[in-house]
Formats: structure tokens, C-alpha cells, sequence
């Protein structure tokens, strides 16, 4: 079996091409709906592409542009990013800054370098830190400032780096390959259907 008939699959009686399943998967994270434009799926590329990152950005907005960051730190496991890393590029900033205040925190106080400055004008930087639990640290400023909107924010961003997860999926498998339309597979028959005087040659037969 060639590449191409081994990423070639048939829906509901129509051939659907996945062409490269790596990299339209690939596509698909960096770019919700991406992979789908890839393989000439472009209804779906653009209904993806769409409602994946309008709830991203929508929860972003809603938690004052703070809700995502990377963070693995005592007092700030943030685990809600590896969720909403899953929606692309548009998280990758937050990555960037992580790495970029871990390199300036210090290891035996665990406090942020009184030098530091985030990139980009602290676009999806970690709070400054230490960050513990039940004081007034960054954290807690957000919290004070965009109230449940921080926390609905973060769940919208997580939820859309999740729903994309389902999508790189997609891309890469294929739409389910059984029938949706009520039509028949051809090469299965059903004896009900079969012609009256067939049946009754059959029978003679026997």
C-alpha cells in the first residue's frame, strides 16, 4: 500500500485525503484549524479556527491578559497552562517569559531577581515571586482586580486548549469512517432487499 492510499480514507462513501497525518496534527496545534486547511478540510479549518480561538481569546480578555502564564514553582504550580498550551502559538509567549523568570529567580530564596523585567511589556508573564498562599502577593492583586473573571478566564482558555486537542486529533485520524447518511455500504446486502423472483429462483435452486 502506497503513502497515499495509507492516508486516504473513505466517509460515507467519499474519499477524504489526510495527506501528511504528522504534520497536519502539527498544523493543527500551532494553529487551531490549520491542519485541516492543510488537508482541504476548509469548512472545518474555519469553524475551528474560529470558536477555538474566540474562546481563547474571550478568556484571556476576561482575566486581564494575566490568566496565562507558566509557572512550576512552590506555592505557583500553574497546571492549568499545559492545558492551554494545547490551543497553539498563541500560548507560546507565556513559555518564553516562564523561562525567562525562572533564569531570574533566585534558587535558595526562591524570589524573583529585583532586575528582572518581563518581555513584551509582561505579556503572559508569571507573577513576580515568592507566591504563597493566602498573601498578598501578584496573584492575589489579580484575583483583587478582575474577581471571577480572572477565575472563569482561566477556564475558558483551558477549555479551548482542550476542545484543540480533540481537533489535532482529527487531523491526524480522520473524520470517523462509518456511514452517517443512512446509506448502505455496497458491498453489504441485505436479503430483504433482494428482488421477489430472485429469491424464489434461489429457492428453486436448492
Amino acid at each position: 500500500m502506497s503513502p497515499e492510499e495509507e492516508n486516504t480514507i473513505s466517509v460515507d462513501g467519499r474519499l477524504v485525503d489526510l495527506r501528511n497525518r504528522p504534520l497536519a496534527a502539527l498544523l493543527a496545534w500551532l494553529i487551531p484549524g490549520a491542519g485541516h486547511y492543510y488537508q482541504g478540510r476548509t469548512t472545518k479549518a474555519a469553524i475551528f479556527f474560529v470558536c477555538i480561538l474566540s474562546t481563547w481569546i474571550l478568556g484571556f480578555g476576561l482575566g486581564g491578559k494575566h490568566v496565562v502564564y507558566s509557572s512550576w514553582q512552590p506555592g505557583d504550580k500553574r497546571w492549568h497552562y499545559f492545558l492551554q498550551a494545547g490551543a497553539g502559538v498563541v500560548a507560546l509567549p507565556a513559555y518564553l517569559q516562564g523561562r525567562r523568570m525562572n533564569d531570574a529567580t533566585d534558587a535558595l530564596s526562591l524570589s524573583t531577581n529585583p532586575n528582572y523585567e518581563p518581555l513584551w511589556g509582561g505579556l503572559m508573564a508569571p507573577p513576580y515571586r515568592p507566591v504563597i498562599e493566602n498573601q498578598a502577593d501578584e496573584v492575589a492583586a489579580w484575583y483583587a482586580t478582575y474577581g471571577a473573571g480572572y477565575e472563569m478566564g482561566t477556564w475558558y482558555t483551558v477549555i479551548a486548549g482542550l476542545l484543540n486537542i480533540l481537533v489535532i486529533y482529527d487531523a491526524y485520524g480522520g473524520p470517523l469512517s462509518v456511514p452517517i447518511s443512512g446509506r448502505k455500504i455496497e458491498d453489504e446486502t441485505d436479503p430483504d432487499d433482494e428482488p421477489e423472483d430472485e429469491r424464489e429462483t434461489s429457492k428453486t435452486s436448492t
